[in-house]
């Protein structure tokens, strides 16, 4: 028997089938993928941050509104809705690494696209009175002196501009590049998470989610990096001099090198597709499972479900199960419940994403390089560490799908309250005449463009149209040398200071300056601690709000059949993007398009982008469209847990009633065998006397 077992063990050790089952292969390959699917987790989500970060660079470049700008951002969830219904469906049965790979080269494709437009558009142009570093400017003109020929040669220089400004319908092309983006997006969530879920251990299958959000967020926080680093340069860099360049960041007609960071973004997203080529269509189950060429789940009604491999299914059966299988799936009153709640706080989130940036632009004087590069390193980390925390409290006190849907509600709500305190931080509006204060200096926000005039630049050929803001040191800004009624210049470029300006003398004492520099004035003293009380609210709520993100996907893994896991999944990504990432840009957009007061012209006629809005308006306006949108969503994810709560309850007294009856039938057994022994015992001791 020694030498048979000592035989054994050699034939073991020579046997390659039984040393790759000892090497655990679907372990080391599913940690493979993993990796590969947290690159391309980062680098998805560091092109479509970066996208987000240069929604204000394309807004300027192209001359556009919030509103069309939003339209070229929503394109991306227009893409996903096209196909990713039907990727989630049909992936979850055909070969999904390689069908995440191919959607990573549409991605790169998209991104590359989106930068190439850059290369068809000439030179960027801005509107400013000063020309070839002249050193003596009259900025306020008498139209009694404006000959007929300069006129003449104004309508020419006007008709040609409008020629070059053609070149501005390229954002329709970014918008298409963008959508193709979205299309490659596709695969990449469902089918991943799903894979994961399918050959992952149940316990483990948590923290390998909140990995990969960790991760997924670690690319928007490089996203935001990349997006202050271009925001810093200009535009045309390399194609211009800069000494020429009389704009800095700060200013509302800075555009920085928006096309710089797609072509960086293409190159990872290129990158991240060559691992999933090479990796297996299915994997084993890792070890602790009882079934380990299966994944099970037990439903909330108690029976455990088998998800057997489907790769056999011709397309044609698998298209025919499409619609029973949503019908199924939209069925289910937690997940439908689920997904309203989710579409309102996407919704949410979307809005405030795209526009935060931007809103601490206007509400506190910050560049755009500025806002980029805190939401880069102090909002994303926050949001990173929550997600990571929270699929280490699911792992480490192991709850259950209502303890799960407990938690993502109380952070939401912890974050929804602090939401709340944002309204308190706020800066005044930049005093500009003519539009937040009078020539006289009395605050008086106004939309009418005839109150840009006054008595002391009525004698100067000035235009409502132009934006070229000049500050005085009484911390007014102006909204152009004639309008401030400037007489005289000295210096040139970035350093041209202008002279007797009448608007000036008017509204201060007599022996005050009456000059003006170039640029809009900063914002006061304690702006600055405003915006301090506002970052620090702003990170707390991100941290709260994202320990219950976790919580959230392990809801609605856990409350479905396995088969339905892929279509849950791309279902949830298509309604939140559909009804929330499309439509909630557009109305954000439109509703900060509202609190505008100067507004851009283009040369061919019609309204371009906005250089100054009504920061009162737009902080109630934007921050309120929030709260309304995330409160909302409280009443679905109660109405969840209560519904989940009966499920388990109604599991937990099937199965307790089963136990007893399965008790009850050991007693009786044991009792009669009881007996029967007793009575065997009677017969064998009659027998013995």
């Amino acid at each position: 028997m020694e030498d048979i077992s000592q035989m054994t063990s050699q034939q073991a050790l020579c046997d390659p089938t039984k040393q790759r089952t000892r090497k655990r292969p679907g372990l080391s390959t599913l940690k493979l993928f993993i990796v590969a699917l947290s690159f391309a987790y980062f680098s998805k989500a560091l092109t479509g941050t970066y996208m987000k970060s240069s929604i204000t660079q394309i807004e300027r470049r192209f001359d556009l509104s919030s509103t069309h700008v939003s339209l070229i951002d929503g394109s991306f969830e227009m893409g996903n809705l096209l196909f990713l219904a039907l990727v989630s469906h049909f992936g979850a049965r055909l070969h999904r690494p390689r069908l995440i790979a191919a959607g990573c080269l549409l991605m790169a494709a998209g991104a590359l696209l989106i930068g190439s437009a850059h290369f068809f558009m000439g030179r960027y142009k801005y509107d400013t009175i000063i020309q070839n570093n002249s050193t003596n400017i009259s900025a306020c003109v008498d139209p009694l002196k404006t000959a007929e020929g300069v006129q003449i040669e104004e309508s020419v220089m006007n008709s040609e501009a409008c020629a070059r400004e053609s070149g501005s319908n390229m954002w329709v092309y970014i918008f298409l590049a963008n959508a193709l983006r979205g299309i490659g997006e596709t695969p990449v969530t469902p089918l991943g998470i799903s894979y994961i879920d399918d050959f992952a251990r149940a316990e483990n299958s948590p923290i390998y989610i909140a990995c990969l959000q960790t991760v997924m967020l670690l690319g928007p926080m490089f996203g935001f990096l990349l997006g202050s680093y271009c925001a810093k340069l200009y535009v045309d860099i390399g194609y211009v001099d800069m000494d020429g360049v009389t704009i800095t960041p700060r200013d509302a007609r800075w555009v920085g090198a928006w096309w710089l960071g797609f072509l960086v973004s293409s190159s990872l997203l290129l990158v991240s597709s060559i691992p999933f080529w090479f990796l297996p269509r299915s994997l084993p189950k890792q070890e602790g499972e009882e079934d380990k060429s299966a994944p099970r789940h037990v439903s909330p009604d108690g029976t455990e479900e088998t998800l057997s491999s489907s790769h056999n299914l011709k397309l044609t059966e698998i298209a025919k199960g499409f619609l029973p299988s949503l019908k199924r799936l939209l069925g289910t009153p937690v997940y439908f419940l689920f997904l309203c709640g989710a579409i309102l706080e996407s919704s949410s989130m979307i809005g405030f994403f795209t526009f935060k940036a931007k809103y601490m632009e206007q509400q506190f004087g910050q560049s755009a390089s500025r806002a980029n590069f805190l939401l880069g390193v102090l909002n994303l980390p926050a949001a990173a560490m929550g997600i990571f925390l929270g699929g280490l409290i699911m792992r480490r006190y192991k709850l259950s799908v209502v303890s799960g849907a407990q938690l993502c509600l109380t952070t939401t709500f912890m974050g929804y309250l602090l939401l709340l305190l944002l309204f308190g931080t706020k800066c005044d509006n930049l005093p500009v005449a003519g539009l937040t204060v009078s020539y006289n200096g009395l605050k008086n926000v106004s939309y009418d463009t005839d109150a840009l005039f006054s008595g002391c630049n009525a004698d100067c050929s000035c235009s409502a149209e132009e934006w070229d803001p000049v500050c005085s040191a009484s911390g007014v800004t102006y909204v152009s040398p004639c309008l401030a009624g400037c007489l005289t210049s000295s210096g040139h470029g970035k350093n041209t200071v202008f002279h007797n300006c009448s608007c000036v003398s008017e509204s201060f004492p007599v022996g005050s300056t009456t000059s003006v520099r170039l640029g809009q004035c900063p914002h006061a003293k304690d702006c600055s601690s405003s915006f301090t009380s506002y970052m620090a609210i702003s990170v707390l709520s991100f941290f709260i709000i994202a320990l219950g993100v976790t919580p959230s996907y392990m809801v609605i893994i856990r409350c479905i059949s396995p088969d339905l896991k892929s279509l849950a999944l791309g279902i949830q990504a298509l309604g939140t993007r559909t009804l929330g990432g499309i439509p909630a840009p557009m109305y954000f957009g439109a509703l900060i398009d509202s609190t505008c007061l100067k507004w851009s012209m283009k040369k061919c006629g019609g309204r371009g982008a906005c250089r100054i809005y009504d920061s009162d308006m737009y902080r109630v306006v934007f921050l309120g469209l929030i709260t309304c949108l995330s409160g909302s969503s409280f009443f679905f994810l109660i109405a969840v847990i209560v519904l989940l709560r009966r499920q388990f309850r109604r599991t937990e007294l099937e199965a307790e009633l089963q136990r007893t009856k399965a008790s009850q039938g050991i007693e009786l057994k044991a009792s009669s065998n009881a007996v029967v022994e007793e009575r065997g015992a009677g017969s064998s001791n009659s027998s013995w006397f």
